[in-house]
């Protein structure tokens, strides 16, 4: 007859072997069958891995309890394996196995010893390994019991203890719900009856961390903590015992019995003694793990630890230690009862050289102040007493945890043996939160980096990019960041950028920077520690002065090479007492190199913006010339970056007393190709306009010069034109317009005409019949000179064009040079929601009503 029955599958890979041991292990611990254990463990662990790795399929594990034996079938998808030779006579490798891989009938051979019976049944695409274990003779009496406990140790409550019963189906949901439940959770039964318990469980793992809630309700049996949610949303901490049934028709459910955390005492089991097995002579093991602690919580994990570990041996300080990735040295992840001296990450080598102080293996130390330890972590702590213990997994040293008393004699070897035991448990759980602790280091170094680069391609501004160096520094790596550049390789670096992370101690961390020399340039790989700024505020008696308390520990520095070349170095500090992490400095050796290639790219291109924004301003003239009765105003804008130079350009000069000469052109392109073709058009005009040429043959000459520059040459649109004002009031003008958009002329009556006539543009053709045209503007009229990129102003297929130009110059009457010149501005602004792609260049001229005195 079947009392009770656990099933579960596993996945083919290679980790189900060690699952399906847990659900085993589980499921007659939960049964009381401590005794069989063993040999379950053994039997199961062989079937599974036969069948998920070797014979590749997914393994069906059922456990059933009868009234004198446990029958266990582990079932596969792979009926085609071969049996071993089990005869009498002796078996050899040749005929132990049907299969030639020669590891099918392992597991069979192992039943065959260890099981009282076992067989083997085929169906079809299925094939089931069994095997029954005996169960030794039930004997009435105590099942547990523990040595009476103080009465200030027992679990005290401010009221009754109330101890939930909530029975769930076989799908999770509700079936019953007691009035203790309703007491503790306040949720009304009728209320919960029904509902998913995935509701009401704040379960601590995910499924793909650890063993989800769904799974666990499917266990025999189960027993930990987790948290329940009441009906206003607040949780509660419970300790809890599962328990699988099966009622008198054979449907499962489980049973919930649920006490708050602080009385788990009363559904806690202790800890079994297996037959054979003497008790410990130490007293009651210790339990590093009580409680549920977050597996992802690194630190949690570690500070729970330690003091917990402080309490259960009544000692005044605990320190927990990790090694580092090369295992040559201890770093301080956690430590209670310590001064602030000795501070969290701190390192420490973990050969000593004294075999007394191996942390390889367990010590006890009697009185410290007898013999001190190799452990400097204890200088001056007044601590006597010290036990420490290595943490190992598979006989890998990954920590040490240590506790310290401050009496002498307060610990010996049986306090070792507890310690050491309760460290055994506790060494992977932090092996394996530190592993996902590294994954999600991993994976957020990653995407700091990715953030980084964006950041640092997003912006070509030289200030900016240092801003945005510091500001990804701090807090991320460091507390505080200062950026250094160098000018070249023979000049001292310059502190650039200081930024901290709290503000108000910016000011004093410059003043100091800023009287400590300047770190050397050093390797261009690598970091270095920098103690100038320790030394400098030291010798000034600064360390203790307004915003520079605790603000130095350690410094590093890394420098910014870019070219095969140190462009600068980035400075990166922790506050007093603090040191950096190793993972830490190598995100920021990442970090350095990106923004080294950044900060070189950014001094590149203001570089040539510098360049760019000079060559521009010396295509254009410098000044406008007062001219007696004409108002002139100009209006310039390149469409570049700030580091291409403009195609258009713009000219107003004296030619002789009483004349002027003004131009506005574009010529084609833009760069330095377009630049040495303005320059050689602006200065040529000037030039040949001052020898007494008119205006046809300023530009014919003009034209052969740009046509004798061969392949550098660029084909130029012009607007030339000379000016004399005349003593009525009125201005005399004498214009040629090679292929360039005409000028408009505004009346004073508001109509708009054009003042020219097109005629060929320049550096195309070697004969050019060009003419000069005439026209006298009267008081109170303009003339409004553009570049293309006025009239070639588009909104989609929309064009403002010349007809748009002049609707906006007809409303310009009465209005000054520069009035007409900044409404015409904004007309071209508003005509597009996008900016301007094009150059624009606007020349206004204008005779006021009124001559000037």
């Amino acid at each position: 007859m079947v009392t009770a029955r656990a099933a579960a599958t596993f996945a083919p890979d290679g980790r189900s072997a060690a699952a399906a041991r847990g659900f085993i292990r589980e499921a007659l611990l939960g049964w009381g069958l401590p005794e069989v254990v063993d040999d379950a463990v053994v039997l199961v662990s062989e079937l599974v891995t036969n069948a998920v790795v070797h014979a590749g399929t997914a393994a069906e594990v059922c456990c059933l309890r009868e009234e004198e034996t446990i029958r266990i079938e582990v079932t596969d998808h792979h009926p085609e394996r071969g049996l071993p030779s089990l005869g009498d006579g002796p078996v050899t490798a040749s005929d132990r196995y049907a299969d030639p891989d020669g590891e099918g009938g392992r597991g069979l051979l192992m039943c065959s010893a260890l099981a009282e019976r076992w067989g083997v049944e085929y169906a079809a695409g299925r094939k089931t390994v069994w095997f029954r274990l005996q169960l030794p003779a039930h004997v009435l009496g105590t099942r547990y019991a523990v040595p009476a406990t103080p009465g200030s140790d027992l679990p005290s409550g401010p009221g009754p203890v109330h101890v939930a019963v909530v029975q769930l189906d076989e799908d999770g949901r509700v079936l019953a719900w007691n009035p203790d439940a309703e007491a503790l959770f306040q949720h009304p039964a009728a209320t919960v009856l029904g509902r998913p318990w995935a509701d009401l469980a704040v379960w601590p793992q995910s499924p793909a961390r650890g063993l989800g809630l769904t799974d666990t309700l499917r266990m025999a049996r189960w027993e930990g903590g987790y948290g329940i949610r009441r009906q206003d949303g607040q949780e509660v901490e419970v300790y809890g015992v599962q328990v699988r049934l099966r009622d008198t028709e054979g449907v499962p459910s489980t049973l919930c019995l649920l006490v708050l955390e602080p009385d788990r005492a009363v559904l806690r089991s202790p800890a079994r003694t297996l037959p054979g097995e003497r008790p410990d002579p130490a007293g009651p093991r210790l339990d590093l793990l009580a409680g549920p602690v977050a597996t992802d919580d690194l630190d949690t994990l570690l500070q729970r630890t330690v003091e917990r570990a402080r309490d259960l041996l009544d000692g005044d300080a605990a320190y927990l230690l990790l090694t580092t990735d090369d295992e040559a040295e201890f770093e301080v992840r956690a430590a209670t009862g310590l001064t602030a001296g000795h501070r969290r990450h701190a390192r420490f080598p973990v050969e000593t050289g004294n075999r007394y102080d191996s942390a390889r293996l367990p010590s006890v130390h009697e009185d410290l102040a007898a013999r001190p330890t190799g452990m400097p972590l204890l200088s001056d702590s007044g601590m006597r007493s010290l036990v420490t213990v290595p943490l190992k997994v598979e006989g890998r040293l990954i920590g040490s945890l240590g506790i310290a008393a401050t009496g002498p004699g307060r610990y010996d070897n049986e306090d070792a043996l507890r310690l050491q035991f309760a460290a055994d448990r506790v060494a992977l759980a932090v092996e394996s939160t530190r592993l996902t602790e590294l994954e999600q280091l991993r994976r957020g170094s990653l995407s700091f980096l990715v953030e980084a680069s964006d950041l640092l391609a997003g912006t070509l501004e030289h200030e900016q990019t240092l801003a945005l160096m510091a500001q990804m520094a701090v807090p991320t790596l460091a507390s505080w960041c200062a950026v250094y550049t160098t000018a070249d390789h023979t000049s001292s670096a310059r502190l650039a950028f200081v930024l901290h992370e709290d503000e108000d101690r910016i000011d004093p961390l410059r003043d100091l920077l800023d009287k400590t020399p300047a770190p050397e340039a050093g390797p261009t790989h690598g970091v270095r520690f920098w103690t100038a700024p320790v030394e400098t505020a030291e010798a000034g008696g600064l360390t203790d002065g307004p915003g520079l308390a605790g603000l130095l520990g350690e410094t590093v520095v890394l420098a910014l090479t870019a070219r095969n070349r140190v462009i600068g170095l980035l400075v990166l500090g922790v506050a007093a007492g603090v040191r950096f992490r190793q993972e830490i400095l190598e995100l920021a050796e990442d970090l350095s190199r990106r923004a080294a290639l950044a900060l070189d790219n950014s001094r590149l291109y203001s570089e040539r913006t510098a360049t760019s924004q000079a060559l521009q301003r010396s295509l254009l003239p410098p000044d406008l010339p007062e001219i007696p009765g004409v108002e002139v105003d100009v209006y310039y804008q390149a469409a570049g970056e700030g580091n291409e130079v403009g195609g258009d350009f713009y000219d107003l000069f004296t030619i002789r007393e009483g004349t002027y000469g003004f131009a506005i052109g574009d010529v084609c392109g833009t760069g330095p190709e377009a630049a040495s073709v303005t320059g050689l058009a602006r200065h040529s005009l000037r030039l040949l306009a001052r020898e007494g040429l008119d205006a046809p043959q300023v530009l014919r000459r003009l034209n052969a010069a740009i046509l004798d520059e061969g392949s550098r040459s660029r084909f130029l649109t012009l607007l030339y034109g000379e000016l004399t004002p005349r003593p009525d009031g009125s201005t005399e003008l004498s214009l040629v317009c090679a292929g360039h958009p005409l000028p408009l002329r505004l009346r004073t009556d508001g109509q708009v005409d054009r003042a020219a006539t097109p005629q060929p543009l320049l550096g195309v053709m070697d004969d050019l019949d060009l003419t000069a045209e005439h026209l006298v503007l009267a008081p109170g009229e303009v003339l409004l000179c553009v570049t293309d990129g006025v009239t070639e102003r588009r909104e989609g297929r929309r064009m403002l064009g010349d007809d748009g130009l002049a609707e906006v110059l007809t409303g310009c009457t009465g209005l000054t040079a520069g009035a007409v010149a900044a409404r015409v501005q904004r007309a071209v602004e508003r005509f597009a929601p996008e900016p301007p792609s094009d150059d624009m260049a606007i020349l206004t001229l204008r005779v006021p009503t009124q001559r000037r005195a």
